[in-house]
């Protein structure tokens, strides 16, 4: 065998060198790993709810599935309960359960879809959730997750292959065996939320897109140079004048009390997008759709809804505000929602008398006993007309 010579050991001070240095990264780096270790669930959380469009109350179970924090189904029925009986009474109080022949009182099954496989029942208000239930819809029509990610074509005529408009006859059938809902929200925010989808982001060469032209070219003196798309005032003035001329309004701000006409069917949930997630974790249960389709948010608004309300209405008159409130006066007092604080956001118009002559008050809905909304009406015009009057 040959000779081998022996490694020479280090010194003695060379290895107390290496152990300090390695004991001293090791204490940098354990911290370091704790801190990543106990902020990743809090940092990544967020992110997954964001990706599939949830909001910050749901959670994952260990397999994935998700479930809402919190939820308490007693509760939630209880508060719906409410909701039903108030709006049985406001229907009767304010005469809208007598069916007739105008759009108020004639039972409209145009807009309704119908799965008669699981039972459910749907009557699509546009700006109120519409999207995600339209894809929940498409989902249990058959469609799968990938094609309907992938398609270009537009969900509802999607659902319409496969959801034929029924016939009153139908869907008062359906009605007796199946879970109905609707989902309501604050006509005023709906009204916004379609303004800014529809123009301010308008899909270029889109049927709103030359809407938003006609507007501009109707509304808009010539000499001012804006944006391309209506400003919200112009909107709201085309708006206006399309009630008083007795035109059709696009489905996109049509008034839930006509669109869907809730007083002339018993919907066994009113869903409200202030309590979405709660309240459609409740029609998922009562239909037994757990394991078939999620309580998912698909298209979430654009920025503060608090402070896009004071930057939009703050841009009209009170007078405009009050016809607003004129054309969607049913839909504050059947499903409970306040004007109070919108008008005081408005300018204030030259002529006091304006206020007065915005709207027909011999019109406005008498209010529901116990109402929260709008029994004040008359002394919030009256009160913002004497606020304008100068003192002599």
């Amino acid at each position: 065998m040959g000779y081998r010579k022996p490694k020479r050991k280090p010194s003695t001070p060379w290895k107390v060198i290496r152990r300090c240095m390695i004991f001293f990264t090791t204490i940098c780096i354990i911290p370091v790993v704790l801190v990543l270790f106990v902020t990743s669930d809090q940092y990544l959380r967020p992110m997954r709810g964001h990706r599939l469009g949830l909001r910050p109350e749901m959670d994952f179970y260990s397999d994935g599935s998700m479930y809402l924090r919190n939820y308490n189904s007693t509760v939630v029925q209880k508060r719906l309960e409410e909701r039903k009986r108030y709006l049985k009474q406001a229907c009767n109080n304010f005469g809208l359960d007598i069916i007739g022949n105008d759009s108020l009182h004639k039972p409209n099954s145009w807009e309704f879809l119908v799965n008669k496989k699981y039972h459910l029942v749907w009557c699509n208000v546009f700006k109120a959730a519409s999207t995600s239930w339209m894809y929940n819809f498409n989902l249990l029509a058959g469609y799968s997750p990938k094609f309907l990610q992938q398609t270009k074509l537009v969900p509802l005529s999607l659902a319409r292959q496969r959801y034929p408009r029924p016939s009153l006859s139908q869907l008062k059938t359906a009605f007796n065996n199946s879970v109905s809902f609707v989902i309501v929200r604050h006509p005023f925010e709906r009204l916004l939320s379609a303004y800014r989808d529809k123009f301010q982001f308008a899909i270029p060469h889109a049927y709103h897109r030359k809407l938003g032209m006609e507007i501009v070219e109707k509304y808009r003196p010539k000499m001012q140079k804006r944006t391309k798309w209506p400003t919200f005032p112009e909107f709201v003035m085309y708006l206006i004048d399309a009630v008083k001329n007795s035109q059709p309004l696009d489905m996109h701000w049509t008034p839930i009390t006509e669109f869907c006409t809730p007083c002339l069917f018993d919907f066994d949930v009113i869903a409200h997008m202030e309590t979405l997630q709660e309240d459609q974790e409740y029609i998922i249960q009562k239909a037994n759709l757990q394991n078939v389709i999620r309580a998912e948010w698909k298209n979430p608004g654009r920025g503060s809804t608090s402070d896009q309300i004071k930057m939009y209405f703050s841009q009209l008159t009170q007078a405009q505000i009050l016809q607003l409130y004129h054309i969607y006066r049913y839909d504050f007092e059947l499903f409970n929602y306040s004007f109070q604080g919108y008008l005081e956001l408005g300018k204030l118009d030259s002529d006091p008398s304006t206020l007065l002559n915005a709207i027909n008050l011999k019109d406005v809905p008498r209010p529901v006993a116990s109402s929260h909304a709008q029994s004040n009406l008359l002394n919030i015009v009256m009160q913002n007309v004497s606020l304008q009057v100068p003192n002599h």
